[in-house]
């Protein structure tokens, strides 16, 4: 859907988000920003509170105290940037929004873990990142049941007039190793959305445990598969390392006569 592959860079200011290297504070935060947008980034992913399976997601206050921390710098020193915020919870989006530089909404939960989430994006009438992160029922058919659970909240966002959707499959949120690379190998089938397709599998565990390598030995691995996302149409791709991806959207361009 996209002319060219963007690239989306994880900023973390949080102390357990599952990469270690990912997490960034004070004037860190500037410096690792500067840097993404230097190596290639289209968008800034800013997250506060982990969503990492079997974290303890930290109190609304302290999601916002570093989040408004983080995006008074970002608004001071690089207001041109794309930012998105990464929140599953409706009141973030609303402060964020009204105080703050924030171009893009990225929630996880799919509007699932706060009943007010779907109000709050109709409200703020951004680009939203629709996640697919409930538990798939069944074995069998992961790619038919993610399609469909997307289509229908695809409809919920247009009644209410949000009309520039990013899906997201949701790699590692409530599906198994095989399903996780069922839904890989049938991304093609997401075009039927007719929406961009955001593709976020850096350093995650479908990685580390099929390769039995540590989340920091997996970037020869994200590398690969991101690699084969553009193959299956991926618009965005969301990762910690943003030189080595804009690199891959580079040569897979040039591959494919898009330079």
């Amino acid at each position: 859907m996209c002319d060219v592959p963007m690239v989306m860079g994880i900023l973390n200011v949080t102390s357990d988000s599952f990469y270690a290297l990912s997490r960034v504070e004070g004037d860190g935060l500037l410096a690792r920003a500067k840097d993404m947008l230097t190596a290639g980034a289209s968008i800034l992913d800013l997250g506060a509170c982990s969503t990492r399976p079997g974290s303890e997601p930290v109190s609304q206050k302290e999601e916002l105290a570093r989040l408004h921390s983080a995006l008074d710098i970002l608004d001071k020193e690089l207001p041109d940037a794309v930012v998105s915020i990464d929140t599953f919870r409706a009141e973030v989006v609303r402060e964020c929004v009204k105080e703050h530089n924030v171009s893009i909404i990225n929630d996880v939960s799919g509007f699932d873990w706060d009943n007010g989430m779907l109000d709050a994006v109709i409200e703020a009438s951004l680009p939203y990142v629709l996640t697919h992160s409930v538990d798939v029922t069944s074995a069998e058919c992961c790619t038919a049941q993610v399609l469909a659970s997307l289509s229908q909240k695809m409809w919920q966002l247009r009644q209410g007039g949000v009309c520039d959707v990013i899906v997201d499959p949701g790699f590692g949120f409530g599906k198994t190793l095989a399903q996780n690379f069922e839904l890989f190998g049938n991304l093609g089938e997401f075009a039927m959305l007719e929406a961009p397709l955001l593709v976020g599998i850096s350093r995650k565990s479908m990685i580390t445990k099929t390769l039995g390598v540590a989340t920091t030995d997996a970037l020869e691995g994200t590398m690969a598969l991101n690699t084969m996302a553009l193959d299956r149409g991926a618009d965005i791709l969301r990762v910690h390392d943003v030189k080595e991806a804009a690199q891959a959207v580079a040569l897979w361009r040039a591959v494919n006569g898009k330079v």
